[in-house]
Parts: structure tokens; sequence; C-alpha cells
């Protein structure tokens, strides 16, 4: 019992550090604050850069993809809501409402020709183990649920926009303020010579080619 409570003591205190040193501070919007990264998964090579601007109010989580260095524009125009548009080219956000490492997240993916994928992940091992249950409960119908997604392609500039909301309610998470949430951002690359290969980039380097490592997730809060 002494060896249980210790560890309970030593899970608050991890998640009150957390809390207090969050990578990314949130504001309510109009204002916002910017996830960058340049980085590939798992190896640390570069990638073009991915920009992910975040604010929130009451009700929603806005978040504005800004994919740089494009020049492929590459998606399966036959694709529609919840198809495995991860195959081609997304940027995606993985989100908790709390602090710990999670078993279950929003996954939340958007594609250059605006198409979305949205579903609640299940992966009690935290890291996609070989053989460990995951699974999927699907949003059927995201945009009758609150969710927008408005996705620009500006191909002389070589990159393209998503602005895209999804409602706190689906968190249990409304007047969110003072809340800590985990995170992480991905952005995957690839073209029609080298489909299916893709290049993997992301904010919080997850170790392996593998996006469900939940323990790698960054420490945002709403402020």
């Amino acid at each position: 019992m002494r060896f249980l409570a210790s560890l309970h003591i030593l899970s608050l205190v991890s998640a009150l550090a957390l809390a207090s040193n969050p990578d990314l501070k949130v504001p309510k919007c109009p204002s916002t604050v910017s996830a960058k990264f340049t980085t590939q998964i798992p190896l640390g090579a570069a990638c073009p850069q991915t920009n992910v601007d975040l604010c929130y109010t009451n009700t929603a989580l806005s978040l504005v993809f800004t994919a740089l260095g494009e020049t492929n524009f590459y998606f399966d125009p036959k694709q529609t809501t919840n198809d495995n548009i991860w195959e081609y080219e997304v940027m995606e956000a993985f989100i908790h409402k709390g602090s710990d490492d999670p078993q279950t997240y929003f996954e939340y993916e958007v594609s250059p020709n605006n198409v979305t994928f949205n579903a609640f992940i299940f992966n009690p091992s935290r890291v996609r183990k070989a053989h460990a249950p995951f699974d999927h409960a699907y949003i059927a119908e995201p945009f009758n649920d609150g969710f927008t997604v408005s996705t620009v392609l500006d191909k002389k500039s070589k990159k393209w926009t998503s602005h895209s909301t999804i409602p706190l309610a689906l968190f249990n998470g409304e007047n969110p303020h003072g809340t800590t949430w985990r995170m992480n951002f991905f952005r995957t690359i690839t073209s029609p010579s080298t489909f299916p290969n893709q290049q993997l980039c992301g904010w919080k380097n997850t170790g392996q080619a593998n996006f469900h490592i939940t323990p790698a997730f960054g420490t945002v809060q709403l402020v």
C-alpha cells in the first residue's frame, strides 16, 4: 500500500510539473500562439516548415495549419470524410484534455482538398504496442457537430493553409480557461513518384515512425 501511495504521489507531482511548465500557452481568440516544426520523425532530419496557430473561445478550439515548402499538394480526390487520407498528404492534431499520457485521445487530420479525418483513438498501451488493442471511434457527422474547416492552396507560394475549429464539447471542455491539455502536431509529405512512402514530420518527436506515442505529446495550457 505504501508503494502504491508513493506512485500516486509521484504521478501527482509529475502532473503538476507538466501543468506549471507547459510547452505552449494558448490564448483566447483572436490572439494566437504558434507551434512550429521543421523536424522529421524519427530521424530528426529537416522537414519543410509547418505552423499550427492556436487559440480558443468558450466553445471551440481554433487551429490554423500552414504547410510551407509544399511542392506536391498530393491527395486522392475520391476520398471523403474519415477515409484514409493519412496515406497521402495531411496535417494532423492529436488532442487530449488533461495532463496525463493519454490512452484515449482525438485525432484530427485535414488534407489539401479540405477533407478531414475525425476519430477518438483507443490506445491503451500508449505506444501502439504490437498485438495490443488499438481502435477508432469515428465522428461520423463532424459538420453537423459544429466542426468547421476551410483550406486554401497557394501553389505559387508553395503552401497550403487550413482553418479548422473543433467543438470543445467533444471533450466536455467548454469554458476551458486554465485547463491543461496534451497535444501533438504532425504533417505527412509524399508525391506521385514516392507514394506510398512518406516523410513524417512532427512537433514533438515520437522517436519512431509512429505518431501514436502519447508520452511524447506536448503539454498545452489554455490561458
